[in-house]
């Protein structure tokens, strides 16, 4: 393996984007954060758009700073965001509007009217996907629906990351991972699933080409190269979805775990060889998306820690501003299983105050509102925990084995309070970390991508060298069991 190695990761999150470098030096890989720049919604008259000039800018600046740094030796560079969001292109390859936010209100009641249309089991069919009201297709239905101009003048479609990739380097170029979360790749074709696009009434000349992960697009643009000080670098795509990314760093052996991939949103999964769909998983809601050498991931979408980023936005504006580590030891405090939410109930999805809406959900399933900050976060992380349980027990029916270990990535492998409750809620050995795993991720890609590693095996090896891990074990399980038992009743009458 060749020694001292820079990659350059943009990782483009709900909250922040970031610049971050990877060095590659023999067995280790250590990463160095070089810039981070906000991100969030803006709220257009109605509208919830993602404000991308300031990340492309933001992006650049990231290019700039890396060279201050570290002057102009970088091997490659590589892009992940989240997935479903996408940005409409005209004939001259420019936007034909501010790209919506997930979370825009326009996809109220579109999954019903494509149901009405396609049957809701043959979308599963053609796509493997879990139905969510934020997917891509149910935001082009809205505006299918509601003959949109930009809809109508687009010649393009490019999902989030694939834009920035395309100003980057002036290739078009629909990345794989990030294709499968638009609900309209067939996976049985390889394809996008034109036929059933044409019923919904979505225009398909806006689809692309689509490409595997570790895909060399191509050198940056002269126009950018220029403008930051950097030539002569590759820009790779990883798996640019960012939980495809994190998948790719899960620092495991064998097959016997599953991932838990924790921040704003949690997914939880497997990896597989080929997407699962039968009436089972469709039952189930659980999706199939693309995954990194030939694989695919066979996982469920999870409100996740958004519950509590959204309850710490609302106290702030009220004048009281928590740390998350504050407000973990404040829920650490707090009286047990006072009360349970659906974390997935859409409720939850765009609210205007998150810690009145959890106290009106445990009102209207008849039980006490946790009154405090510190038992509104609790609430939130033991629902979470029992959502994990929930989710691994249909994991094994599908797959007919049991999984030991639930390794957690991200973000939330630090909330110590959230892993310990999902080790005793499942039962199951919790290995948390790394933090960095979409970067680590990304990294990966790059390399394996350019033969630094001879298989994905490897390159996971040098995680677990390179990276700590912190070791739950599962504490007494009796609690636990009357939690899930009023669990699964509340998702019963709630769902």
């Amino acid at each position: 393996m060749a020694q001292s190695k820079r990659f350059l990761a943009f990782d483009l999150g709900a909250e922040s984007g970031r610049a971050v470098v990877g060095l590659l030096a023999g067995d280790r890989l250590r990463l160095e954060e070089v810039h981070r720049f906000p991100n969030g919604p803006v709220r257009i008259l109605d509208s919830l758009h993602w404000d991308v000039l300031r990340l492309w800018g933001g992006m650049k600046h990231g290019l700039r700073m890396y060279l201050q740094r570290f002057g102009p030796d970088l091997t490659s560079i590589g892009v992940d965001t989240w997935g479903v969001d996408f940005a409409l292109l005209d004939r001259d390859d420019q936007l034909v509007g501010n790209p919506y936010h997930y979370r825009d209100s326009r996809t109220d009641g579109m999954m019903e009217e494509a149901f009405r249309r396609v049957p809701r089991r043959e979308i599963f069919e053609r796509t493997g996907i879990q139905f969510m009201q934020i997917n891509t297709l149910y935001q082009l239905l809205a505006m299918a629906q509601s003959n949109s101009a930009q809809l109508e003048s687009a010649e393009g479609l490019l999902m989030m990351p694939d834009l920035f990739n395309f100003w980057l380097t002036g290739r078009r170029a629909c990345e794989f991972t990030e294709a499968t979360t638009s609900q309209f790749y067939d996976p049985r074709a390889d394809d996008w699933a034109r036929g059933m696009l044409e019923r919904l009434s979505i225009p398909t000349r806006i689809l692309g080409e689509i490409v595997p992960p570790g895909t060399v697009l191509g050198p940056l643009l002269p126009s950018v190269a220029d403008e930051v000080g950097l030539r002569e670098v590759s820009v790779i795509a990883p798996a640019c979805h960012d939980t495809g990314s994190a998948v790719a760093a899960v620092p495991a052996q064998g097959s016997d775990w599953a991932y838990l991939s924790s921040g704003t949103w949690s997914l939880m999964g497997v990896e597989v060889d080929e997407p699962v769909i039968t009436p089972q998983s469709l039952e189930y809601n659980f999706t199939n998306e693309g995954g990194v050498r030939d694989t695919f991931r066979l996982l469920k979408n999870i409100m996740g820690l958004w519950l509590v980023q959204e309850c710490r936005r609302a106290w702030a504006r009220e004048g009281e501003s928590y740390s998350y580590d504050e407000l973990t030891q404040m829920a650490e405090q707090a009286e047990p299983f006072v009360a349970l939410v659906d974390p997935d109930d859409p409720a939850f999805l765009h609210p205007m105050d998150m810690p009145a809406e959890i106290q009106a959900s445990c009102a209207r399933t008849g039980q006490p509102a946790p009154e405090d900050r510190g038992a509104i976060v609790r609430c939130a992380l033991e629902s979470l925990a029992l959502t994990y349980r929930a989710t691994l027990e249909k994991l094994e029916a599908m797959l007919n084995r049991r999984l030991e270990v639930i390794r957690i990535v991200g973000g939330g492998s630090q909330n110590q309070l959230l892993c310990q409750f999902t080790a005793d809620a499942t039962q199951r050995q919790v290995l948390a970390g790394p933090v960095e795993a979409t970067a680590i991720g990304n990294v990966l890609m790059q390399a394996l991508t350019l033969g630094e590693f001879s298989s994905l095996e490897e390159a996971r090896g040098v995680v677990r060298r390179s990276f700590k891990m912190t070791r739950y074990e599962p504490g007494d399980p009796a609690p636990w069991e009357a939690a899930y038992e009023r669990f699964c009743d509340l998702v019963v009458r709630t769902g």
